[in-house]
């Protein structure tokens, strides 16, 4: 007896994201046949007959339109206290201030620092919420978000604590991979030392210990921590069984790719300014590269991420949005896809294996991202047929249909979807 299948998506133009790296693995006149929350079945259109049994199965017709994996958004910052007070900083940097400068002056991180201690678990979880769910909107079954914002171990743990909060509430629609990223600012009133100490002694032996994050995440720059501060508390995070991440050469050359290469690090995000050494190194270790270029946009900044010399090089891809309140105030990963084909020059389709699978290996999630016989019924039903037409209609939303676990949690009609087939 063939296994009786709950929903079929037929006429796909299918994007396995299971090939090769960085490669979207395109396929035209498909079909994929979920059971229960699984992929039962992936193959040509005319065979699904064959494979399962169709009688009751709820049937989506793609009328050949492009059908993906749901989306990997591996980088957000979006549990953060909202006053508002950093739009006033986005008018000044529209205005010629650096963000240099803002940071130095008492703005940027520690201004959202403020803001977020301020905020009680409620209001934190609240709007957490709705970013999720303007996430969902854009395709993401799977998004990471990290801590950061904590002026004390005490705090950070509240975040990670209200970011296991937000994964419950999601359940069943989006699966939340939390981070800590205790190397974001230093606190208000602690030296460099008194800081680095208490996280490697105090924050992260009680993170592992409650499983309250599966990564750690450090930001390397002149106005935030420097090569060594990052080292010692990754390599700490390491061994108790965290992966490690790095915001890597955002503002300058800082050698912070190599240093991921170094510690074996998932990924490296940013890279403005990543040099070819980097490039080599990360190559050789394996070492995600992501890609931002949303916040390079809002940053004004001059140099994009450079994704065709990662690519050329064999560097795996991944693409985010870097949804936070400084430097990327954006859920609108279609925008994210048109600069990084526009400003970082990968292909459309290398785009899309950055925000598919490419997200899932830099979070170290080895079903996520990908479409396979057994793999988790994730997926998303877009209403363009490609994804050139993706990155070519910049920003507009093209989901019509999001599935989680082989259940529809998001379902979109014009205009609220961007339907280019007809």
């Amino acid at each position: 007896m063939l296994p009786p299948a709950t929903l079929i998506v037929r006429r796909a133009t299918l994007a396995t994201c299971d090939g090769a790296v960085n490669d979207a693995a395109l396929r035209s006149g498909q079909a994929v046949a979920v059971v229960g929350g699984r992929v039962a079945w992936i193959g040509p259109d005319e065979g699904v007959a064959s494979a399962v049994e169709v009688a009751g199965a709820r049937e989506i017709d793609a009328a050949g339109r492009l059908v993906t994996p749901g989306l990997v958004d591996c980088h957000t910052h979006l549990l953060f206290g909202d006053d508002g007070a950093r739009a006033a900083e986005f008018a000044a940097l529209a205005g010629g201030r650096s963000y240099e400068e803002i940071s130095r002056t008492g703005g940027g991180i520690r201004a959202t620092m403020r803001a977020t201690r301020a905020a009680s678990d409620a209001e934190l979880l609240r709007s957490a919420r709705v970013r999720a769910r303007r996430l969902l909107s854009w395709g993401v079954t799977t998004l990471e978000v990290k801590s950061g914002y904590g002026e004390s171990a005490e705090e950070e743990l509240r975040l990670l604590r209200t970011v296991r909060e937000l994964a419950r509430s999601v359940s069943g629609e989006q699966d939340v991979i939390a981070t800590a990223l205790p190397l974001h600012a230093v606190p208000t009133g602690r030296s460099r030392e008194e800081w680095l100490r208490e996280v490697v002694e105090v924050l992260l032996p009680r993170v592992a210990a409650e499983r309250l994050a599966t990564g750690c995440d450090a930001f390397v720059a002149t106005t935030a921590f420097s090569l060594e501060e990052a080292r010692r508390v990754l390599l700490a995070a390491r061994a108790l069984g965290l992966h490690v991440r790095l915001h890597a050469d955002q503002l300058a050359a800082d050698g912070a790719a190599r240093l991921a290469a170094e510690i074996g690090a998932a990924s490296a995000d940013h890279l403005e300014h990543v040099d070819d050494a980097g490039i080599a190194e990360m190559a050789r270790a394996g070492v995600v590269a992501g890609l931002l270029p949303t916040s390079t946009l809002l940053l004004r900044g001059s140099s994009f991420a450079p994704g065709r010399r990662l690519a050329d090089a064999g560097v795996p891809l991944a693409l985010a949005s870097n949804l936070n309140p400084g430097s990327s105030m954006s859920e609108n990963l279609g925008l994210a896809l048109s600069l990084a084909v526009l400003q970082c020059r990968v292909t459309p389709g290398e785009a899309l294996w950055a925000l598919t699978r490419g997200g899932a290996r830099a979070l170290r999630l080895p079903e996520a991202g990908r479409l396979f016989a057994g793999g988790p019924a994730d997926l998303v039903v877009w209403g363009a047929r490609t994804p050139e037409h993706l990155a070519w209609h910049a920003g507009a939303n093209h989901v019509r249909c999001v599935l989680k676990g082989g259940r529809v949690v998001h379902e979109a009609d014009e205009p609220a979807a961007c339907d280019c087939v007809g």
